[in-house]
């Protein structure tokens, strides 16, 4: 008897808890559970969708208090707002390790250089594209140009959404930047969720490596540093909402395929567009978002700067009426100071894509003085 019991005493524990665990098992999933859980979804569901939908108004007029009197004042007016939402996107600390690194780099008929500057374990990179006619006698302005996702630095150059508008931007003289950021749904979904644990974000990463981007090429001689603008379609367009209010190097930015009625777009589910909250685009649910900052809100931290939202009303991102709305209520920020030239939309017949004559016609206007 004793060596029997000595035997059992060395099977593993968990052959005894079989009937425990098989009777566990068969309670998961009964009706009744099921029922519960769904109860408790839908609370926190109808709890969370008040806070972020019902109550939005009403808390961004408690954090928001707008002196419109000058555009200075405008700015100093909203600097807490613009600390809340570094917080949000929380850019970590990268330094620079080493020189930058260049190599030619062709696209179809574009002469370009691939450029890669060591932050680190991290390495910011990107194509560099400047006018042949440039020099540092007639240098030219710059602008950020950035994919969106499933492209590449190199699709801005070609057709499909983008219409070549990078190669557009080439020919009517500006030099142009094009960041390598995380191109995939998964992959970001991937990066994001570590970037959680770790106190940072994604954008804010990548806004970081722009920076430093911006820190070597804007001493080339052959490049205007005072004239930077932001080009960015669908993510790029985020990329491009995100960094300009804690990038203020970027004088006029160019959003395409992405400004939205944010509340809308991110909660509320509804036939006449994709909402995110159906997918599984995780990367994009940025902690702490949508407390205060609705893209009309988030405009007021771009405020003087220009800036002109693209969208086309067969975009399935958006219903296009809701863009056109939650537009007006950016453009008071303007309006209120007498800037309303310095937002504009253009509201095409197309899909999701850029719209290139008029962009260019705003940056001209803007970073040229024409």
């Amino acid at each position: 008897m004793k060596k029997l019991i000595a035997a059992l005493a060395l099977l593993p524990a968990c052959l005894f808890q079989l009937p425990a665990l098989a009777q566990e098992k068969a309670s998961i999933n009964t009706p009744e559970e099921i029922a519960r859980l769904d109860a408790y979804e839908a609370q926190l569901e109808k709890y969370l969708s008040h806070y972020l939908v019902d109550e939005y108004d009403s808390r961004a007029q408690t954090l928001w208090h707008r002196d419109y009197s000058s555009a200075d004042a405008l700015e100093r007016s909203v600097a807490p707002n613009r600390r809340a939402w570094e917080v949000v996107i929380s850019p970590p600390e990268l330094r620079k390790t080493g020189p930058l690194q260049k190599r030619p780099h062709q696209i179809d008929d574009v002469n370009a250089e691939w450029l890669s500057l060591p932050l680190g374990i991290v390495t910011a990179e990107a194509v560099l594209a400047i006018p042949a006619s440039a020099s540092a006698k007639k240098p030219v302005p710059l602008v950020i140009v950035q994919h969106g996702i499933g492209s590449s630095p190199e699709t801005p150059f070609r057709g499909g959404n983008y219409n070549s508008y990078a190669k557009a931007l080439l020919k009517a003289g500006y030099a142009v930047l094009c960041p390598l950021n995380m191109r995939t749904i998964e992959r970001r979904n991937n990066i994001e969720h570590l970037c959680r644990l770790a106190g940072t974000s994604l954008p804010g990463i990548e806004l970081v490596r722009v920076q430093h981007l911006l820190d070597v090429v804007l001493a080339d001689p052959r490049i205007d540093a005072g004239k930077v603008g932001m080009w960015g379609v669908s993510l790029g367009g985020m990329a491009t909402m995100f960094w300009m209010p804690l990038e203020p190097r970027i004088k006029t930015g160019i959003i395409s395929g992405w400004y939205n009625d944010r509340i809308n777009k991110m909660v509320v589910k509804d036939k006449r567009y994709s909402s995110f909250q159906k997918g599984n685009e995780n990367y994009v649910f940025v902690r702490g978002w949508l407390q205060q900052f609705a893209d009309h809100d988030l405009i007021s931290l771009i405020c003087p700067r220009p800036v002109m939202v693209q969208h086309g009303k067969k975009d399935g991102i958006a219903y296009w009426p809701q863009v056109a709305d939650d537009f007006k209520k950016a453009r008071t920020h303007y309006e209120r100071l007498n800037m309303a030239d310095r937002m504009e939309l253009t509201m095409h017949e197309g899909g999701h894509e850029a719209v290139v004559g008029p962009g260019i016609r705003f940056l001209d206007k803007w970073l040229k003085g024409k």
